[in-house]
């Protein structure tokens, strides 16, 4: 469905506006299922369930892992499922969990209903909207995938004032019924009305290996490259829940952090439009080899000099390489695996990601009550940072020898 010619944003979304906005609309429902919009209702949900919060965090640690096994499985689906099948049933699980979580008198089905959330938001609805941009686009592909990956930050910057808004009047139930009817409506017309391209390839025969595709865990370049793709998630996350630690080692202001943090979602908007236009431009292997470097002088600006002015230079940093990396990634995997098995692929990759964005927080924690200061974790996050990016120069410049489009 791609053009033949290379495309300003403007045009891309003249010729092919109904494909990028049912990926962009994929990734914004799945701020559902994120962290940042379950949280603002965590202490209506535990009470709500007769739980503590203690309880609640380790309820969602065990959905989360589950989710990520289980995005191994359903993900590759949608290399051989149509699109708008697997967005339509996605989007049914999503309903019957919001539903599920906001309705049920009985704790373990509202538990169940909170995973199913986690599953089809921060798993599928997110990879779905990646996958579909990352394979139906060649040319065009940075633009793509640089547009579709503001539904994220878009969603962390519009809810939270709307969801304050809301329950002035509303019960927390009734504002998960409103922003998830507003999103059915848009699907609705988006299922109807757009001119949706059919899955890459046929389901695989389980007699046969000829349509089996790529196995990335027994290929070197997916280990090599997996911690750079995962080293903002890891660090970012260690930097999230451990921010009181954070500001009070660095001798900054809660307000600031606070403040920075909506800095942090801003910058990712020029970092994914102006990565999306470069990777077009130059490709997205001279970008991996740089789009690291803002966050990387930002880790070493904060732990030498901390203050407010660290947690500023940390956040903007973080979110600039942020909004790069996504769109660099998922041209990787398509350049080392195909646009046929990107699916596949990515949901190993994201599969990953959640166990690992789940196993950080624990090391450092550990770290932090050994007393080691946050200047030297965000010291040792820059080693880490270095060593994915040497790990990586392999696969990457077998991506930019790879003859995938």
């Amino acid at each position: 469905m791609d053009s033949n010619i290379r495309l300003s944003y403007a045009g891309l979304l003249k010729r092919h506006f109904g494909l990028v906005a049912a990926a962009y609309l994929a990734v914004f429902t799945g701020n559902l299922g994120q962290s940042f919009f379950i949280g603002l209702f965590q202490a209506d949900i535990s009470n709500y369930l007769d739980i503590t919060a203690g309880e609640f965090g380790s309820i969602y640690a065990a959905i989360t892992m589950i989710s990520g096994f289980l995005v191994m499985h359903f993900g590759p689906k949608i290399d051989w499922i149509a699109p708008r099948r697997y967005v339509l049933s996605v989007l049914v699980v999503l309903t019957i969990g919001v539903l599920m979580l906001t309705l049920s008198p009985w704790w373990g089905l509202s538990v169940v209903g909170l995973g199913l959330q986690r599953l089809c938001g921060q798993g599928l609805m997110t990879h779905f909207g990646s996958t579909l941009a990352g394979r139906e686009f060649t040319l065009n592909r940075g633009k793509a995938l640089g547009l579709v990956t503001l539904g994220m930050p878009t969603g962390e910057v519009i809810l939270p004032p709307v969801i304050a808004l809301m329950a002035i009047s509303y019960s927390w139930q009734q504002v998960w019924w409103s922003i998830l009817g507003v999103l059915i409506v848009l699907w609705v017309l988006l299922i109807l009305f757009v001119d949706w391209p059919q899955a890459p390839r046929q389901k695989k025969d389980n007699k046969s290996q000829d349509n089996a595709g790529p196995s990335p865990t027994r290929d070197s370049r997916f280990w090599r490259l997996l911690p750079l793709l995962m080293v903002l998630p890891i660090t970012l996350t260690g930097i999230f829940i451990y921010q009181a630690q954070m500001t009070q080692d660095l001798s900054a202001s809660v307000t600031t952090y606070a403040l920075a943090l909506t800095g942090l979602g801003i910058a990712r908007f020029p970092g994914a439009l102006l990565g999306g236009r470069w990777i077009d431009e130059f490709g997205a292997t001279t970008l991996a080899k740089l789009y690291l470097l803002p966050f990387a002088l930002a880790l070493i600006f904060a732990a030498l000099f901390g203050g407010n002015a660290g947690i500023w230079i940390l956040m903007l940093g973080a979110g600039m390489a942020l909004g790069m990396s996504s769109p660099i990634g998922d041209t990787l995997l398509v350049r080392l695996w195909g646009r046929d098995h990107l699916g596949q692929v990515r949901s190993l990759k994201s599969a990953f990601m959640v166990f690992s964005t789940g196993i950080a927080p624990a090391f450092l924690g550990f770290m932090i009550d050994a007393g080691v200061r946050f200047q030297s974790i965000l010291l040792g996050m820059l080693c880490f940072l270095v060593i994915a990016w040497l790990l990586a120069q392999g696969p990457i410049r077998a991506a930019h020898e790879s003859q995938n489009a």
